[in-house]
């Protein structure tokens, strides 16, 4: 027997979750209160039992924001990544400050925006890429209380459209 012998899987399929590629957590949150006005895709500065812990697909981003130093740097706050269960003495804070990585020009161009005021940098979603921890993150801009309302609205008539649509089209055929 040759080495290629076995059938060859297909990439792509549902059913396989990629560990080095997929989705730990989105922040459905933000969108709803924001309006995201950029998107940046970013590094995480992790320690190992925060990689652990984030690979069995746990942690929480709705509180989390991003903030500058007085240095420049941007750092991720109170966003939770739980202890890893079989961690020791050398476990992590929950909800420690992490530094994010992104290029100079990246930088300088978010805190002139964050610099407006009423801008936040919020994060997104807390992903693998290539086996690295990413985080997407966006500049962002409050939303009032009609304006939530308004895209609600929106998006249930588009729901209600795309449903009489499917109807129209079962009964034609």
């Amino acid at each position: 027997m040759g080495k290629h012998s076995s059938s060859p899987k297909k990439k792509g399929s549902k059913n396989e979750k990629d560990p080095n590629n997929h989705t730990v957590a989105l922040n459905r949150r933000a969108r709803h209160d924001y309006s995201i006005l950029d998107t940046y895709e970013a590094g995480l500065v992790l320690s190992g039992t925060e990689v652990k812990s984030l690979r069995q697909g746990t942690a929480n981003l709705t509180e989390g924001f991003a903030a500058f130093s007085p240095s420049g740097e941007l750092w991720l706050e109170n966003v939770h990544i739980p202890e890893y269960l079989n961690g020791t003495w050398t476990n992590h804070a929950a909800r420690r400050k992490r530094k994010l990585l992104l290029h100079r020009k990246e930088l300088i161009k978010i805190s002139r925006q964050v610099e407006n005021p009423g801008l936040t940098v919020v994060p997104l979603r807390l992903y693998f890429k290539d086996g690295r921890a990413k985080v997407e993150i966006g500049v962002a801009q409050g939303k009032r209380e009609f304006d939530k309302r308004q895209a609600l609205r929106e998006k249930q008539d588009a729901r209600e459209a795309q449903r009489a649509m499917r109807y129209r089209n079962l009964r034609a055929s």
